[in-house]
This record gives structure tokens, C-alpha cells and sequence, in this order.
């Protein structure tokens, strides 16, 4: 995700943040668990201090989470009470009809649900906690560290590749056989059906 952000960190409670997207996949969630509790002991200080979360502020001076949603989520369920935050913009003067207006024209949100269909701002949750899974952005995530396709700075990049994969791979085969469906989705990767998505890194003629 594209943006500027303050140099200034502060902690804040990982349940006072407002996430902007409805889902997130759990099983990179369980990944950055697993690398956290790795580095929690010896390093765990010097991390959260490289992973700052980029927040908005909005109405009532809330915080809105604009990305790193699953490093968040993953904190939360490993028992952490604060992670750092940096701000990338103050829009706690705008209404609720606004704020979120802004927020969307910029994508910093993203309101599609494990189905890949948009819904209201309503039913983003309101804590992480509430962030539900999106087994084919799990694909997605995996593909990538697999070097199905680069990493850039593209608003929610993972979630177009999701979603390109939602409508080609079985949901049967990602559920059951995560292996095999992450094989097919560096087939399809490879392939010229993908070249329109951000990061694409297959042949080319």
C-alpha cells in the first residue's frame, strides 16, 4: 500500500484499533504467530519497533488500521496488549459519511467479505478480533512467498490475486489440499490470464 506516513510512533492498544477490511487469512495470521513467538524472546522489542502499524484518525479520534491488519490480528491472539502506530493521516475533523468516503477513495479501505463481494462499511468489524478468514487470500499470501509474483507497493495486491484465484481454483482443493492448490496457483501465475495483476512476473513472449 502506497502512503505517507509520520515519522512519530506511539503505542496504543491493539483493541482500540478499527480495522478497514472484513477479512484477512488466517493462515498467514498462524505464520506471523509462529515468527513472533520466535522472535519474542531475544528481539521481540527491537520487531514491534520495525513493524509499526499505519493508522487514519477519524471522527471521535478513533484509530482506523490501514494495513498490516493480519500483523495486528496475529499480535492480538498471542496475547499482546500494544503495538506501535504510525500516522498517515489526521481526519478526525470529516462526519462518519465522509470519512469513509475519503477513506475509500484513497483505498485505504477494503470492504469485501470472504466471497469476494463488496459490502457496506456496516459490517467492517470493529476490532480485529472480529476479522474473519479468507481462505483464498491465505492462497494469495502463499503464492507470493512462493515467487508467484512480486511484491509491490499496490493497495490490497494480495486481495486482486485472491480473488483472480477465487475464480479458478475449487474452494474444495484450497480447504483440503492446500499443497496442490498452491501449485496450481503458480500455474496460473505463470500464465498470461494473470498479466493484468499488480506484481505479475510470468514469461513473456
Amino acid at each position: 500500500m502506497s502512503y505517507t506516513v509520520e515519522p512519530r510512533l506511539h503505542p496504543v492498544a491493539i483493541t482500540d484499533l478499527r480495522p478497514t477490511q472484513i477479512t484477512v487469512g488466517m493462515r498467514e495470521v498462524e505464520m506471523k504467530r509462529i515468527h513472533w513467538r520466535a522472535e519474542r524472546e531475544e528481539k521481540g522489542a527491537d520487531f514491534l519497533g520495525h513493524h509499526a502499524v499505519p493508522v487514519v484518525i477519524g471522527p471521535k479520534q478513533r484509530l482506523y488500521l490501514i494495513d498490516h491488519h493480519h500483523l495486528a490480528l496475529a499480535l492480538h491472539l498471542e496475547g499482546e496488549q500494544q503495538v506501535l502506530t504510525t500516522e498517515v493521516a489526521d481526519l478526525s475533523r470529516l462526519d462518519r459519511a465522509e470519512f469513509w468516503s475519503v477513506l475509500d477513495n484513497r483505498s485505504w479501505m477494503h470492504p469485501f467479505d470472504a466471497e469476494g463481494r463488496r459490502r457496506s462499511r456496516e459490517e467492517i468489524p470493529r476490532k480485529v478480533s472480529g476479522l474473519v478468514d479468507d481462505p483464498y487470500r491465505s492462497l494469495a499470501g502463499a503464492l507470493r512467498l512462493a515467487g508467484g509474483y512480486a511484491k509491490i507497493e499496490a493497495p490490497f495486491s494480495e486481495f486482486l490475486w485472491a480473488d483472480f484465484l477465487r475464480r479458478r481454483v475449487k474452494p474444495d482443493l484450497v480447504g483440503r489440499f492446500f499443497p496442490k492448490a498452491l501449485r496450481k496457483a503458480l500455474d496460473l501465475a505463470r500464465s498470461h490470464e494473470a498479466e493484468h495483476l499488480p506484481g505479475w512476473c510470468g514469461p513473456s513472449d
